[in-house]
């Protein structure tokens, strides 16, 4: 009986962030923009629109660089609550054609149509369907990959798909050594600069290099490069130039939660006394145990781990204490924090530091203590979870966070880093 071959699309919102802004205001249309902050000319490019991209202008870069190449940048300061929420709309739409959705960044989404692609005619028909209907629905442009595994459909989209007006590419075995196998090693998925490097100094300069090789040659190259312990790489690299991949789109991708951990980057000259750095310590805590309240979980090991520097020496360390019971009391935890922070800490200004607790355990049933009344505590802390949950992160917090030295306030505006 022949296997029915999948069909599997990896669906880029191009220029993300950039694409949203500009939905939301017209009048910039026809304008290069870029997604940073403005008032930061030294702070990062998240995002560059297509014209600004043509101008030069290129993610990753300061602002003041991408300003000196095209004057007339419009700068705008990137709202991620936003995007997370356009992505999340984006994938609503995607469920309405299959419910086999997988989410691979926050603008790449894995989709299966294997079942359901006779609903919607051809597999390109189907795709111009996606794209049309994201376009009205959010103003965003799609490109499309297609092939008949995860690795080709996400290779079409990168390296083919946004080439054409349409956006839209299908690889599979049929096209893969004309199309794919002539490509620079660089654009291999998953060759970064550093193993392109290793390639180069083995011989190997495009993808079809290694698919044209035999495993165990290819391995035995391998060795002689990374060692023995370079087998499962080899393994992997040589089945992605054949565009082999098992793996399924799959819409459950969280694994069992293992640690629940927060951290944040300082300005190390000013995180250079022991009562700054421990406001900035609590609050971590208070929003480690918030989230493993939030997820059902008490921790039974505290990690603290810091990176500090004087300018010119740098050292970090990472320690972790095991309590006598698992807890996501704030007190609790910040007591263990504490002890083993200023137990390592050698005294230079501190450019980061990061709370985790793991070992977890549902926090339906927990161990009662003579001293302390534990339900209440954790009726009080989850009273103020609600309050949070209800008004934001800033609505109530701990006097100490009003010092010059807390960055609760800051965070509370923002989502992973930057401005919701």
């Amino acid at each position: 009986m022949k296997v029915e071959e999948r069909v599997i699309f990896l669906v880029d919102c191009q220029s993300f962030y950039a694409s949203v802004e500009k939905a939301g205001r017209p009048h910039l249309r026809d304008k290069p923009v870029a997604i940073a902050d403005p008032e930061r000319s030294s702070g990062i490019v998240l995002a560059a629109c297509p014209i600004a991209k043509s101008r030069g202008v290129t993610t990753a870069e300061r602002l003041n660089q991408a300003r000196a190449k095209c004057p007339d940048l419009v700068a705008i300061r990137p709202r991620m609550g936003t995007y997370i929420k356009m992505s999340l709309l984006i994938t609503k739409i995607f469920e309405s054609y299959t419910d086999l959705v997988e989410p691979f960044s926050i603008d790449e989404q894995f989709l299966d149509a294997t079942g359901t692609l006779k609903h919607f005619g051809s597999e390109v028909e189907m795709a111009q369907h996606i794209q049309n209907r994201i376009l009205l629905s959010t103003g965003v442009w799609t490109r499309v990959g297609i092939g008949p595994t995860k690795i080709l459909a996400k290779t079409a989209t990168d390296n083919f798909a946004k080439k054409y007006p349409g956006g839209i590419f299908r690889l599979d075995y049929n096209n893969i050594e004309q199309e794919l196998w002539p490509l620079p090693i660089h654009q291999m998925f998953m060759v970064a600069g550093r193993m392109t490097k290793h390639f180069l100094r083995m011989g190997i300069q495009t993808i079809g290099d290694i698919a044209k090789m035999e495993l165990c040659q290819f391995k035995r190259k391998m060795r002689a490069e990374f060692g023995r312990q370079s087998d499962i790489k080899a393994e992997y690299y040589h089945m992605s130039a054949l565009g082999l991949d098992p793996s399924q789109v799959r819409t459950a991708i969280r694994d069992r939660l293992k640690s629940v951990g927060h951290g944040k980057t300082l300005r190390a000259s000013l995180y250079t006394k022991l009562a700054d750095i421990e406001v900035v310590l609590l609050e971590l805590v208070i929003e480690v145990c918030r989230r493993a309240r939030k997820n059902g979980v008490m921790g039974q090991v505290v990690h603290v781990g810091a990176v500090e520097t004087d300018g010119q020496r740098s050292s970090s360390f990472g320690r972790q204490m095991t309590l006598q019971q698992p807890t996501s009391l704030t007190h609790e935890v910040a007591e263990a924090a504490q002890t083993l922070f200023r137990k390592y800490w050698t005294g230079m200004p501190v450019s980061h530091i990061s709370i985790s607790i793991s070992q977890l355990t549902s926090d339906e049933v927990y161990q009662l203590t003579l001293f302390d009344d534990r339900p209440r505590a954790y009726a009080m802390e989850k009273t103020l979870d609600m309050i949070k949950g209800r008004y934001g992160s800033a609505s109530i917090m701990r006097a100490s966070s009003l010092q010059a030295a807390g960055v609760a306030r800051e965070r509370a505006a923002q989502i992973g880093g930057h401005y919701k």
